[in-house]
C-alpha cells in the first residue's frame, strides 16, 4: 500500500516538474577576444587620463577571462580588479551601487562580509540582448567613480558585438 502511494505521488508530480523546469539551459559567453577588446577599452581610457591600471573581466561565473595591467599600475590592482570584477558579476549589479546599498546601518551592509566581496566602484555587469556575459574590473584609477567610468568604456567598446 505504502509503495502504491509512493508510485501515485511520483506518477503525478513528475509531469508537473517537468513542465516547470527544463532539463537544461543555454547561456551565452563572452569569446576570449572579445572580452580581451573590452579590456584594452578600458585600459586604453585610463591611460588616456594618466591613470595606471589593471583590468579583469570575469564571465558569469566570475571566472577570469582577461586581465590587462598597465607597467605601472600598483601590485594591488590584479586581485581588486578581479575581485570587483567578480563582485558585479555574483551579485548581478555595479559595485557602485552596491557600495551605496551596502554602507553601514543600510539592510544589506552584512554582505560586505562576503570573501572576495568589494563594495567600491570600478566593477559592472557586461550585459546586452537580455542576457548577462560577465563583468568587468578596474583598479587603480584615483577613485571609484574613475575606475566605474573606464570599465564603462570598455563595455562601450564592444556594446554593438553584444546588443542583439
Amino acid at each position: 500500500m505504502r509503495q502504491a502511494l509512493l508510485t501515485l505521488a511520483l506518477a503525478t508530480a513528475l509531469p508537473v516538474m517537468a513542465q516547470t523546469q527544463a532539463p537544461t539551459f543555454q547561456i551565452k559567453t563572452l569569446t576570449p577576444e572579445t572580452a580581451l577588446i573590452a579590456a584594452q577599452a578600458a585600459l586604453a581610457s585610463c591611460r588616456a587620463q594618466g591613470f595606471q591600471i589593471g583590468v579583469a573581466v570575469v564571465d558569469r561565473s566570475g571566472l577570469t577571462q582577461v586581465f590587462l595591467r598597465d607597467r605601472f599600475a600598483g601590485a594591488h590592482t590584479l586581485q581588486v580588479a578581479t575581485d570587483k570584477a567578480w563582485t558585479a558579476a555574483s551579485f548581478r549589479t555595479s559595485t557602485l551601487d552596491l557600495a551605496n546599498e551596502t554602507q553601514a546601518g543600510k539592510p544589506m551592509s552584512g554582505i560586505r562580509n562576503t570573501p572576495r566581496m568589494l563594495a567600491i566602484g570600478g566593477g559592472v555587469v557586461i550585459e546586452g540582448g537580455g542576457s548577462i556575459f560577465g563583468a568587468i574590473g578596474v583598479s587603480g584609477a584615483p577613485g571609484g567613480e574613475a575606475d566605474d567610468a573606464c570599465a564603462r568604456a570598455g563595455i562601450k567598446a564592444i556594446a554593438d558585438k553584444i546588443e542583439f
